[in-house]
């Protein structure tokens, strides 16, 4: 299928692998089969391991976007849709909608730890600001994704266990940031990044549906102002 080919497929959109050579057939070049000469044309299975790949992140991507339009109950055969592929690719990179949830979430993890790490280099000049507006960042990206972590909750799903090294490398990011705003006098010493992490995601919690982004919000300016050092 072509990209941004909109037809639905109800099939595979990935080709199956071939995995054995035709009976009597010869390599085409003097290396071992499976070794690739120097050089040497793309193969066909790693442009499909390719082709895999690109499908996966057009299904986060139009997850992502449909969860938000529509909710998280829509039918995954309207993610399938607007990801351009067939149901059965889908349920390939994700058997439940759940490991889909959990996939989009790693994903928006991943990106605080890259956004956590720019803020750590550019704390040189103003490292408490650094850290308070990560902590606005972070929490603008907890409740626009409130309901995938509410609808691992009900599934059962323990994320933080799942994801336990993900979570732990951004929590040792915000640290660094936390310790290094302490290190500035602006914040206080006796309040550990656990518990950084419990006010601001508890905070989003109780943000109202529909108000103000956690960035703006008076709860968090309050929970900001606990943190500053008198």
């Amino acid at each position: 299928m072509r990209n941004g080919d909109s037809a639905y497929i109800e099939d595979y959109t990935e080709p199956s692998f071939r995995l054995s050579t035709p009976r009597g057939a010869r390599p085409m070049t003097g290396h071992a089969p499976g070794i690739e000469a120097p050089g040497a044309p793309e193969t066909a299975p790693r442009r499909r391991r390719v082709d895999a790949e690109r499908n996966r992140q057009r299904i986060l991507e139009a997850a992502e976007a449909t969860f938000a339009r529509a909710g998280i109950g829509v039918p995954v055969d309207e993610v399938a849709r607007a990801a351009g592929v067939g149901v059965g690719t889908l349920y390939r990179h994700f058997p439940t909608k759940e490991s889909l949830c959990e996939a989009i979430i790693l994903r928006h993890i991943d990106l605080l730890v890259t956004t956590c790490d720019e803020a750590v280099e550019g704390t040189a000049h103003a490292p408490v600001d650094a850290f308070f507006a990560f902590l606005r960042h972070m929490a603008d990206e907890m409740t626009a994704n409130r309901d995938l972590f509410d609808a691992l909750g009900e599934s059962g799903t323990e994320l933080k266990a799942r994801c336990q090294v993900e979570f732990g490398q951004l929590e040792t990011c915000i640290d660094t940031l936390r310790q290094r705003a302490v290190d500035a006098g602006g914040v206080r010493a006796d309040v550990t990044t656990p518990q950084v992490v419990g006010l601001v995601s508890g905070t989003c919690k109780l943000a109202q549906p529909g108000a103000d982004p956690p960035g703006g919000c008076r709860m968090l300016d309050v929970v900001f102002d606990g943190l500053r050092r008198g």
